[in-house]
């Protein structure tokens, strides 16, 4: 039998991770490296955790919706939190040419008037009288999804190495570089755009679903997690500033919040955060074949958790790996 291949992963965001256990699935000896002091130290642990390629294809190109589907079915076999409950798409009532708009730019959507709206979310019952529900995306906490992911790499065997400098790359076969955008030496068209959140904990609110508040400047999400704590998070802001949430990113946020629903007025606010997420020029990440032993995955944008595991397949395939789940696009 012969020996498997040795691979290193450099860093260990969603790219990174999601790299790794693909590899590792597929009979590899995978050695995942991160800098940080744990893993998801960069933008990977501030993201929203959405799974949403039919809101996403709004702006995105069709590779998207190609891939999104076969991507969350693999976040539901891999991560015991992750929930397939829909997106809802909503407006406040000077807005309601944003929520059309929306609607003409996407499929898989059904137009929910203010009785369904209450059925689908009682915490927003006379709140708004229209709205969009994607059914079929599908969300996960990244803060519980990425240590799920780093067990079951180290349950078939992998090395997950935390706050080391690089290991010596001549013991090993090949490198995948996802270091996003730690790596803009090595990748000079990546950008960074700026992603700003905050968490919240409400216990008079309740969602069971990510909810998007369309705006004309100012969208943003807002995203359940465990024991009534909601991630609310700006889509992107082109900006490579680097540092913590502005006072203006902060109050439009909770002015947005308070939009949504005024019990939210009375969240507690239990941090913020500010990273910058690896972007290309087109906002589509990619594998690049750096040389003969190394690739590039990066890019991620704001599709790392959507893209991932489409991409770390490509991985597989290009070092010549069967065998293990396989993605049906």
């Amino acid at each position: 039998m012969s020996e498997p291949l040795r691979v290193l992963v450099l860093g260990a965001g969603v790219a990174g991770l999601v790299s790794a256990l693909t590899l590792a699935e597929r009979g590899a000896a995978v050695t995942l490296a991160e800098r940080g002091p744990r893993i998801g130290s960069g933008a990977s642990w501030q993201a929203g955790g959405m799974l949403a390629p039919w809101c996403e294809a709004e702006t995105a190109p069709p590779e998207i919706l190609l891939h999104g589907e076969a991507s969350i079915d693999w976040w539901l076999a891999h991560v015991p939190d992750a929930a397939r409950e829909g997106s809802l798409v909503l407006a406040p009532a000077r807005d309601q040419g944003e929520l059309v708009r929306f609607a003409r730019r996407t499929e898989g959507h059904e137009w929910l008037d203010a009785e369904a709206i209450a059925v689908a979310e009682p915490s927003l019952a006379g709140r708004f009288t229209r709205a969009l529900l994607y059914p079929r995306e599908a969300h996960l906490d990244p803060r519980s999804a990425l240590p799920a992911l780093e067990a079951r790499l180290r349950g078939l065997g992998g090395r997950v190495l935390l706050g080391a400098d690089e290991p010596d790359r001549s013991v090993f076969d090949h490198i995948i570089d996802c270091r996003g955008f730690a790596a803009r030496q090595t990748v000079s068209t990546l950008r960074g755009v700026r992603g700003e959140m905050l968490l919240l904990r409400c216990a008079d609110f309740s969602l069971r679903r990510p909810v998007r508040l369309l705006h004309p400047r100012h969208p943003v999400y807002l995203v359940p997690r465990p024991d009534h704590v909601f991630m609310l998070g700006a889509t992107m802001v082109e900006s490579e500033q680097q540092g913590g949430i502005t006072a203006r990113a902060a109050m439009e946020l909770l002015g947005a919040a308070y939009a949504l629903h005024p019990a939210l007025a009375e969240a507690e606010i239990l941090e913020t955060g500010a990273g910058l997420r690896p972007s290309y020029p087109d906002n589509m990440p990619r594998v690049q074949v750096l040389d003969a032993r190394t690739l590039s995955v990066n890019g991620m944008h704001r599709h790392g958790y959507l893209l991932a595991p489409v991409l770390a397949a490509e991985v597989a395939s290009l070092l010549n790996l069967q065998g293990g789940p396989e993605l049906h696009t």
